[in-house]
């Protein structure tokens, strides 16, 4: 027998990670679509794997905290940058799919400006983006697969995984 879920009768709790295995590129796009735009909730998505993690409020204050230390950086060293934060970076040929806890252009960031919608078959990956736990190692296959040039990690969390 099989059982069929709906998303909407899930619940993942701060610090909790959801782990969906053997998951297409087409039910990703959905997964997406159903969870909205408008959500608390990270993805990542790597070949088939998709984890669908909810920070805790820890996790929100530090992401805050380096995000605007990158910022403050990024000023004193009178570089041009745009952020876009947590934005839905996939790729269905590399069937790859994140959302980081902040992103930034920085040397592509006049390619950027303006733009309010990523295709990451045309425009260029973020430069850097920062995750502040690591809650398995398919984030960062993902980001590689993207393209993204440089990532920081920057605390090693523990994270309840529910399958």
């Amino acid at each position: 027998m099989v059982v069929t879920l709906q998303l909407r009768q899930t619940e993942v709790q701060p610090g909790q990670c959801l782990i969906l295995r053997e998951i297409s590129w087409a039910e990703f796009e959905a997964i997406l679509e159903e969870l909205g735009e408008h959500r608390a909730t990270r993805v990542a998505y790597y070949q088939g794997l998709l984890e669908i993690r909810m920070p805790s409020p820890e996790h929100e204050v530090d992401k805050e905290l380096i995000g605007d230390m990158v910022k403050i950086l990024l000023d004193e060293l009178q570089l041009d940058w745009e952020p876009y934060g947590s934005t839905t970076l996939k790729r269905s040929q590399m069937a790859a799919g994140v959302e980081p806890d902040t992103c930034f252009y920085i040397q592509n960031a006049g390619q950027i400006i303006g733009k309010r919608r990523l295709d990451l078959l045309v425009d260029p990956p973020p430069d850097l983006v920062i995750e502040i736990d690591v809650t398995s190692k398919t984030q960062l296959s993902a980001y590689v697969a993207l393209g993204i040039p440089e990532f920081g990690v920057t605390e090693m969390a523990s994270c309840e995984y529910l399958s």
